[in-house]
């Protein structure tokens, strides 16, 4: 399963990506507003800093088909393997399946159920974004979701058509439910910085380390 991080800060995604085990970037409006920059200066900087993730997600807000083809070819031309994110919503999907049969990378956001997964899977989109943590926030276990759709996908043969769609984990809250997301079937987790850097983190880890520096403290005494 790939590991993505979710969100425009460009310190948080080096400190990351040094790791060697970053693999792509997820962006939105918010998160983009919140580092108080032009969402095209955002990206642009992501995808020439680190030309080794798989994906840097930028999504487009317009209403209509028209206005998110325009956006979309702002961010295609940049550096960097831009993948257009757009909403689940019939304009969306229809701008999915226009960059789609032309080559470029489409990640469909804000999945709900297994019935938008098939739309957006048909539309071309190389991701499908199910929020998991939504879900979760409403007292309905997001982790199901991402079951169903592992299998359809396990029975679909509609892959046939060329089009290879990883389901993208999102909303993720802590790393049990990364976890959860693994199991189930999950492609991509993406997650904000804080729940990466706790996916090292375990008690009896600290535990061991602790009693080996105490056992090469004697020895070396």
């Amino acid at each position: 399963m790939k590991l993505f991080l979710d969100t425009a800060d460009v310190d948080e995604i080096s400190k990351a990506y040094e790791t060697g085990l970053l693999d792509g970037v997820t962006t939105n409006p918010t998160l983009i507003l919140k580092s108080g920059r032009i969402p095209q200066d955002v990206i642009r900087e992501i995808g020439q800093s680190f030309p080794a993730l798989d994906s840097i997600s930028a999504e487009v807000v317009a209403d209509d088909v028209n206005g998110m083809m325009e956006q979309a070819e702002e961010y295609i031309c940049m550096d960097g393997n831009i993948t257009i994110k757009v909403p689940m919503t019939v304009p969306g999907l229809q701008t999915c399946k226009a960059l789609s049969s032309i080559g470029h990378s489409v990640n469909v956001t804000l999945v709900f159920s297994l019935a938008q997964h098939i739309l957006a899977k048909n539309a071309g989109a190389e991701y499908v974004s199910p929020f998991v943590g939504r879900w979760e926030d409403n007292g309905i276990c997001g982790v199901d979701l991402i079951n169903k759709i592992y299998e359809y996908n396990s029975k679909d043969i509609s892959f046939y058509n060329g089009y290879n769609t990883k389901t993208l984990a999102a909303s993720l809250r802590d790393v049990r439910s990364v976890e959860a997301c693994a199991l189930a079937g999950a492609d991509v987790c993406t997650m904000p910085p804080a729940v990466f850097w706790k996916m090292y983190n375990n008690i009896m880890t600290d535990k061991g380390l602790e009693l080996f520096q105490k056992d090469w403290d004697n020895v070396t005494k």
